[in-house]
């Protein structure tokens, strides 16, 4: 699928995986929309790719409504990244006993609103306007891909709730492709290993910190970058016949117990 002349939408875009996105399809000829809560990352990213930025938190419809049309008032709305997303770990029950030692519901809540809920809204938001688009040879008018992650299959100990909500981004796959190939529209999903984002921090602390972490992936035995991981993403985008997969990009790790 050619994505010159058109436009699309990072959600978090405004840093790590989403901001290499964003590079990324603004490369192959796109305006990107960076939706993000980071203003200031997020306007100094648009400004460095000629993109836009929105504010947008996920768990807002109306927000995701006023980036979906300010993308497709610019062009032709072609291609979505869903990267938006926070995580959370903390064991399902407490060591004595009491109920007030258990998980907080609020947060596990929290983490599916903005992980999962915040996904779909995007996504059945973005192919609706996607639904006009005039198809190209294939029938094609725009493909969607959604970030997971490894936590869908290989979930640590007190990751309950983001594997919950990663684990539901990899389930509604093949359902929601099956729902928008009707309309032409492709769905994609990148389940992440371990990515070297500004997630980690820097300094020396954080570089040792990084290398012990990679010591636990199979080859090459380290963290993989934002740019390996957005060339996938872009390559399901523009790929024609890349739909309703989940793809690891994880350097063959299997996440341990903890």
């Amino acid at each position: 699928m050619e994505l010159s002349g058109s436009s699309a939408i990072v959600t978090g875009g405004a840093s790590g995986i989403g901001a290499a996105a964003a590079r990324q399809l603004a490369a192959k000829g796109c305006t990107v929309v960076i939706a993000d809560l980071n203003a200031e990352k997020g306007e100094a990213l648009a400004e460095e790719i000629k993109g836009v930025f929105a504010l947008v938190d996920v768990t807002n419809t109306e927000q995701i409504a006023a980036a979906v049309k300010a993308a497709a008032e610019i062009a032709p709305l072609k291609a979505v990244v869903n990267s938006a997303g926070i995580g959370w770990a903390q064991r399902t029950i407490g060591r004595d006993g009491t109920l007030e030692s258990a998980a907080n519901l609020e947060a596990f809540t929290k983490v599916i609103h903005i992980n999962l809920i915040g996904t779909f809204d995007v996504v059945r938001q973005a192919a609706t306007v996607m639904s006009t688009n005039e198809p190209d040879e294939d029938g094609c008018r725009g493909a969607i891909v959604n970030l997971a992650s490894v936590a869908a299959f290989d979930g640590q100990i007190g990751q309950a709730s983001y594997s919950a909500s990663k684990g539901g981004i990899v389930g509604m796959t093949l359902p929601v492709a099956r729902d928008l190939s009707a309309s032409g529209i492709r769905l994609n999903t990148v389940a992440p290993g371990l990515i070297d984002t500004p997630i980690y921090g820097e300094g020396e602390a954080s570089e040792a910190f990084k290398a012990n972490l990679g010591k636990n992936v199979l080859f090459p035995k380290r963290l993989g970058t934002g740019d390996e991981l957005a060339s996938m993403v872009v390559e399901c985008l523009t790929n024609s016949y890349m739909n309703a997969e989940v793809i690891r990009v994880d350097g063959g790790i299997r996440m341990p117990p903890k």
